[in-house]
């Protein structure tokens, strides 16, 4: 739900999600394929779903308070646009910069200063006396957000083993989605004062902070080994390896259906959406965005479980068979939910809440996890920054930036419907080659694991 993702509703929709998504990730994929010692993880996997949260709930601010920001500067949606499009910049330019810094510095000492301290920075974005200065220190306030989709994914490849993968992404992503559920109506509340959006900030920031002293406490650092090599270096984001990974035809393929994941562009319109199109006030939205968020939360949850038993079931396609499954019906939902009008009462509610449990299966389930598959070992970082950090970025922000002229001209609903609902009706179709390369690919892990360590691959 980058990645970019779809975590970007379970996390952007945490205030957002991904949803990615996806959004992002650096690595997840363990070292050696089995799980590290289990002491400690049910608190840290706790501690960087807050992180999630938190790093998403600021990078949505801008979508929700943006008729607010409208109205203080005298904007037009090509704004919202520029705004929203920040974060998808920074996902791409820093998301692989902080796995870098990461790699070389320690995971959690960079997820405590970029994801905790760097929280000042939105902070400061709530005292902007212009449109100007609102995007300068909004804009450095998301380079700190975008880090922890990509180090947060990486530990949670080096904790888990395959069995355990999705489980591991599917509660993280879903309590992220859970605490995003409880802090977007809550912020929202500032929206009833025409200078909420800045008390907005000057709270999330304080939160980020928090999240940062949180990740001290509770996180410890993994090792990372390969069964093969005690090379410290293995499962490090190296750009010059990134070439490397397209001889994998999964990879390639999973970069070639990334413009056709598009739940980014919903997150950052939804609210901007609900008040523009169907008339309700921006805590109602953001009360109806925590709703989708709820089913998110549910979705990611269950849907990293049934990608698991699918694996069993159906073995390695099990996980196409999922994906497939889901972006028709999240293709059908976005019709339902985003081109009819189900009013103001109980009924819109539900139907919201049904497309959020569609809504997070994919990436958790299906995404992720067969990248872990098909990357091997020592590039398992590699794969992650970029498919989601550098290609999902790209193309996300582009996405998000001519939406808003876009729906200048034609209209938010239609642009929902020719970026959102069409595309992924597409992508269903785009899945069916996965079913000849991706089994062969799985399989070849170990061997193209090896001929890295060999210098062969």
């Amino acid at each position: 739900m980058s990645v970019l993702d779809e975590v970007k509703a379970a996390d952007q929709s945490a205030t957002t999600a991904a949803p990615g998504d996806v959004a992002a990730a650096t690595g997840a994929g363990s070292a050696t394929g089995g799980a590290q010692d289990t002491k400690g993880r049910g608190k840290a996997v706790g501690a960087l779903a807050v992180a999630s949260a938190v790093d998403n709930s600021e990078n949505s601010l801008i979508n929700t308070f943006f008729p607010l920001i409208r109205d203080a500067f005298g904007l037009s949606l090509g704004a919202l646009g520029v705004l929203a499009s920040l974060s998808r910049f920074a996902r791409m330019i820093f998301g692989p910069a902080w796995a870098l810094a990461a790699d070389r510095f320690g995971r959690k000492r960079v997820l405590f200063i970029v994801t905790g301290v760097w929280g000042l920075w939105t902070a400061a974005a709530g005292l902007a006396p212009d449109f100007t200065w609102l995007v300068i220190l909004y804009g450095i306030g998301v380079i700190g957000t975008v880090a922890s989709e990509p180090i947060v994914n990486g530990l949670l490849g080096d904790m888990f083993d395959d069995k355990t993968r999705g489980r591991a992404f599917g509660t993280v992503r879903s309590v992220a989605a859970l605490l995003g559920m409880v802090l977007g109506p809550a912020i929202a509340l500032f929206a009833n004062d025409p200078n909420g959006w800045r008390y907005g900030m000057f709270a999330m920031g304080g939160l980020s902070v928090l999240s940062g002293v949180l990740i001290l406490a509770f996180v410890q650092e993994p090792k990372r080994r390969s069964s093969i090599s005690d090379d410290p270096d293995v499962g490090r984001f190296k750009i010059s390896d990134a070439a490397k990974l397209f001889k994998i035809p999964t990879i390639g393929l999973l970069a070639g259906m990334l413009p056709l994941v598009t739940s980014l562009v919903l997150f950052s319109f939804f609210v901007t959406f609900m008040v523009d199109v169907r008339g309700w006030s921006v805590p109602s939205a953001a009360v109806l965005m925590s709703v989708f968020s709820a089913g998110m939360a549910l979705s990611a949850f269950l849907g990293g479980l049934i990608g698991d038993l699918f694996v069993r079931r159906f073995g390695a396609k099990g996980r196409i068979i999922l994906m497939q499954l889901y972006l028709v019906a999240m293709a059908g939902m976005s019709y339902v939910a985003l081109q009819m009008d189900w009013g103001k009462g109980v009924t819109a509610y539900l139907i919201v809440f049904v497309f959020g449990l569609v809504a997070s299966v994919g990436f958790s389930a299906c995404v992720l996890p067969m990248v872990s598959t098909v990357a091997p070992k020592q590039l398992s970082a590699t794969a992650f920054a970029v498919l989601f950090s550098l290609i999902q970025g790209a193309i996300s922000a582009l996405m998000t930036l001519a939406m808003g002229f876009l729906s200048d001209v034609l209209g938010l609903q239609q642009v929902m419907l020719y970026l959102v609902t069409i595309p992924y009706l597409i992508n269903a179709g785009y899945w069916f080659l996965f079913y000849r390369v991706y089994p062969k690919d799985a399989a070849k892990q170990a061997e193209r694991t090896a001929a890295i360590e060999a210098g062969t691959f």
